[in-house]
């Protein structure tokens, strides 16, 4: 939807968005967000599912409420609140975009990721692979494995590791401990470089993080042949 709307989050931060034209994107998994004409994909405000959603017509008799046509309410499951007072539509439409297929992975990356589900090992000892490519209802997590403990890990893995990478594997996370027969589910970020905010991030989400050697991997790093 596009439409001329002012936005106010209340929860653990408050936050206002004075009234402006913005897109707002409701996705089929409950989220929902507000972008401006800039700033890249990066949105205004958001809230992540799991929230509700209610949408009612603005109540005329209302002060607050007499130039809007509609009022959506926001919340979440720690009872922050996303309120967007919606002035005038200037455009609604909805599409259907099914099942995502997922990100195709570079070829770099492909092989990286089949050279540690083949080697667990790179992880810790007693480490077992559970299996490659494990679907969840967002996509698949790239190697579900069981360390020495039994416990589940789910490893995302890139060439680059940066900070939207780090947010995948929350969001698996968060699905893969819904599932009782899983969980607990920890996490582990591997890449063969890892950008610092990336680490601040996966540490503030208890993801850990592995630097994994691509030539190692390969057989192509002989520790006689270096110097040091």
């Amino acid at each position: 939807m596009i439409a001329r709307c002012q936005v106010d989050y209340a929860g653990r931060l408050s936050a206002h968005l004075p009234m402006a034209k913005r897109l707002i994107l409701l996705k089929a998994d409950g989220s929902i967000s507000i972008h401006a004409d800039d700033r890249a994909y990066k949105p205004l405000n958001w809230m992540n599912p799991p929230c509700t959603l209610v949408k009612r017509d603005a109540d005329p008799d209302v002060e607050e409420e007499a130039a809007l046509e509609q009022v959506w309410e926001v919340q979440n499951k720690d009872a922050d609140r996303l309120i967007i007072s919606i002035a005038e539509v200037l455009h609604d439409t909805s599409h259907e975009l099914g099942v995502d297929p997922g990100l195709v992975k570079d070829g770099v990356e492909a092989h990286l990721q089949a050279l540690l589900a083949d080697n667990p090992g790179t992880f810790g000892e007693g480490w077992t692979l559970v299996r490659r490519e494990h679907m969840t209802a967002i996509g698949p997590v790239d190697i579900l494995f069981r360390d020495a403990d039994g416990t589940h890990v789910a490893v995302e893995v890139k060439r680059r590791g940066e900070i939207d990478g780090v947010e995948q594997l929350s969001r698996y996370l968060e699905l893969l401990n819904a599932d009782p027969h899983l969980r607990p589910v920890q996490g582990v970020f591997a890449a063969q470089q890892i950008k610092p905010q990336a680490k601040v991030v996966a540490a503030a989400r208890g993801i850990s993080c592995v630097i994994v050697d691509y030539d190692a991997l390969r057989g192509l790093d002989d520790a006689e042949d270096r110097l040091f």
